[in-house]
């Protein structure tokens, strides 16, 4: 699926994450409370309301509606995760739900299961370009000046938090809050597009290789649920059962509980997936397929 002209090294990100990744090896030996907890803390906003709620079951999917400030504040704290502007990031999730697994998809483990994790970002083609070749997919963020301003400037946000936290608390909790948290929310979300098409177990018939993976769900917020996303990308809710932690669904809930989240979409009766009996994959891929016609 990949073509080589796709697959030229991107210098400036690949620099960009290689001191992420080593400022939080050094964080390991620098442990402080305090940076534990502003880590935590920047983790949630970041990946839980930022890329879970905010990216992915907002922006790209429109699972719920909610005021236009609100909305916009879920994008800000996307920015801090450093997976790219909302035009990017939307524009390739999209893009994946066309084409899942197949040719086209930005990271399918079918590529290589290193290229799903990490090697897609670190292209030439991954981060650059993204007005002209994503432009068809999300129309409704070019529309928005604030989109295009934020998605020009998404760095900014991580700067401006970096400084901030340096500023009050110090270089330890710097590490921490900033270098160590990055790298780890930045890998629990790769892993959605890695591990959940390798590892878990399939519920619906969604000809692809997505899975249910429990573990990715609970570094992710709720969204290895993947299976069940796929099945119904537009619902706000991927933890379907009582036992699927769903924390994204659970911040949605309260937003709705209070009046700030309107026309929450949930699974529908009368969806065209089929429900196939739980196993795990690959078996549960053969079987997703076969049910789904192909």
């Amino acid at each position: 699926m990949k073509a080589s002209e796709d697959t030229k090294i991107n210098w400036l990100t690949a620099i960009v994450m290689a001191i992420y990744h080593v400022l939080a090896v050094v964080a390991l030996f620098h442990f402080t409370w305090k940076g534990l907890a502003v880590a935590a803390v920047l983790w949630w906003i970041s990946g839980s309301l930022g890329i879970g709620v905010g990216y992915h079951r907002l922006l790209t999917h429109r699972g719920f509606r909610c005021p236009k400030w609100l909305e916009y504040c879920f994008a800000v704290c996307g920015t801090l995760a450093l997976e790219g502007g909302p035009i990017f990031w939307v524009g390739i999730h999209r893009i994946h739900h066309q084409l899942t697994d197949r040719e086209g998809d930005p990271h399918s483990p079918r590529d290589g299961k290193w290229w799903s994790h990490m090697g897609w970002i670190l292209t030439g083609q991954s981060l650059h370009h993204e007005t002209e070749q994503l432009a068809p997919y999300v129309p409704d963020l070019r529309r928005d000046r604030f989109y295009l301003w934020l998605s020009k400037y998404h760095w900014v946000t991580q700067v401006v938090v970096g400084a901030a936290v340096l500023y009050f608390g110090g270089w330890n909790v710097a590490l921490w809050g900033v270098f160590l948290r990055t790298v780890v929310g930045l890998h629990a979300t790769w892993l959605v597009n890695s591990a959940t098409h390798l590892w878990g177990s399939q519920r619906w018939a969604t000809g692809d290789d997505s899975t249910n993976n429990f573990w990715v769900a609970l570094l992710t917020w709720g969204e290895g649920w993947h299976n069940n996303h796929h099945a119904h990308p537009n619902s706000a809710r991927h933890g379907l059962r009582w036992w699927e932690i769903d924390t994204n669904w659970y911040v949605i809930s309260a937003l709705r509980a209070v009046g700030l989240a309107h026309d929450v979409k949930l699974p529908r009766a009368d969806s065209r997936v089929k429900e196939i009996r739980s196993a795990s994959r690959p078996a549960a891929a053969e079987a997703s397929r076969a049910a789904a016609g192909d």
